[in-house]
């Protein structure tokens, strides 16, 4: 009787979500329209005066009005320089693909690349700035590198004696929720330099303050907050225009799940990339969605549902090859736990694959975890989800000293 009262439930939420996302996702209400950092910037101009002014920023570097932050400080300041991190100033290229420097064609101004020879900028890069500003949507995961471009400009700023100033943006997958393991020692990269939750929970001012005092940074260090943004929002409850943070985040609901299937790219399941739905559709030529969405509804993960599919992938894994899988509907983001989700996942693929699974880069996927012990016994996973969650609750902790909003 449980079991059917629970199915019901289930079905009656995912049809009130079909009939129009009537779902309500969160209570709160905003008192005030949510300002951007560089939508304030007016409040901060004494920062910028008679400053020779550098700005790291790509595509997601807008206003509320979608107005770009670079306009913004040509106009308001004497903006000399930009800095280009992965996928370029204009967010062109491809994951993974070296950034070349150059000139914006827009403004004439001179782009140095972070994303090329070098991701830490060079002295003679930073000698004719006295400020290095970083304007970039982030989307709350950890594995996810504007956040350690970011991280080695404040060490260069340290080291030239320059002011290092960070235009605050929301978190999009909410501020209160953090999940999955804390990164290990010897498993840093460019995609986890520093041991924070896979899912930490911070906006982008707040890893600044994090990294500047947690992990020695010490750059001279302003964030200009927004207002109007609290912990419990989403972007969706932001009423600001989504902006595509790369090539394979074209929605917010992409970024809610990214901190979770994105761990099947360095497997051989197509995480979705090279569809319409990136990072929601997760599957195989050798799988059976029936089979694989009925494991998974069986195990009533929360805000979640999985929908049998066939895709097509256009690039990536399983390129030009049907693969059958399934499609995450996330029917209550506040309840959904990708990281949780995706391990779950990846268990049941791995049982029901058998010898068609494997890992394509076993190194890549310990590195985008931050730990090994995942992929070496995954028959364990229940153990390593409860241990994670403690860790999650100290880096809270240790985290709550650096929050900007409540």
């Amino acid at each position: 009787m449980f079991k059917i009262v629970n199915r019901c439930i289930l079905l009656l939420t995912i049809v009130l979500w079909l009939a129009g996302g009537a779902l309500p996702v969160h209570a709160s209400a905003k008192m005030e329209p949510v300002k951007l950092g560089i939508d304030n910037i007016d409040s901060y101009l004494c920062l910028f005066q008679g400053k020779r002014v550098g700005l790291i920023t790509n595509q997601t570097g807008v206003d509320s009005r979608l107005q770009s932050t670079v306009d913004i400080l040509r106009e308001k300041t004497n903006l000399v320089a930009l800095f280009s991190p992965e996928h370029g100033i204009r967010g062109t290229a491809a994951a993974g693909s070296t950034v070349a420097s150059g000139v914006d064609e827009q403004t004439g101004i001179k782009v140095y690349s972070l994303y090329g020879d070098t991701k830490k900028p060079t002295p003679e890069m930073l000698a004719d700035v006295d400020i290095l500003c970083f304007d970039i949507q982030d989307i709350g995961a950890r594995s996810y590198t504007y956040m350690y471009t970011m991280a080695y400009a404040m060490e260069s700023c340290r080291e030239q004696h320059k002011t290092f100033v960070v235009f605050d943006r929301p978190n999009p997958v909410g501020g209160r929720e953090v999940e999955g393991p804390v990164l290990k020692p010897g498993f840093e990269s460019f995609i986890g330099l520093y041991p924070i939750p896979v899912r930490h929970g911070l906006t982008i001012g707040e890893l600044a303050l994090l990294f500047n005092k947690e992990f020695h940074i010490d750059c001279d260090l302003a964030v200009v907050k927004m207002t109007g943004w609290h912990r419990d929002m989403y972007w969706q409850d932001t009423g600001l225009p989504w902006v595509m943070t790369s090539p394979n985040i074209p929605t917010p609901d992409t970024a809610l799940v990214f901190s979770g299937t994105g761990l099947f790219g360095d497997t051989n399941v197509s995480e979705g990339v090279g569809t319409t739905r990136p990072f929601e559709l997760v599957g195989a030529f050798w799988l059976d969605p029936f089979e694989l969405a009925k494991r998974m509804n069986d195990m009533h993960l929360p805000g979640v549902y999985f929908r049998p599919t066939y895709f097509t992938p256009r690039f990536g894994e399983h390129a030009g090859e049907v693969c059958g899988g399934v499609q995450l509907h996330v029917i209550n983001r506040t309840a959904f736990k990708p990281v949780v989700t995706a391990v779950n996942l990846l268990v049941v693929i791995q049982e029901l694959g058998g010898e068609h699974f494997v890992y394509s880069n076993p190194r890549g996927f310990d590195l985008a975890m931050g730990e090994s012990e995942l992929r070496e016994n995954p028959a364990a996973a229940a153990d390593q989800v409860s241990r994670w969650e403690q860790e999650a609750k100290e880096f809270k902790k240790l985290s709550a000293n650096y929050l900007l909003y409540q």
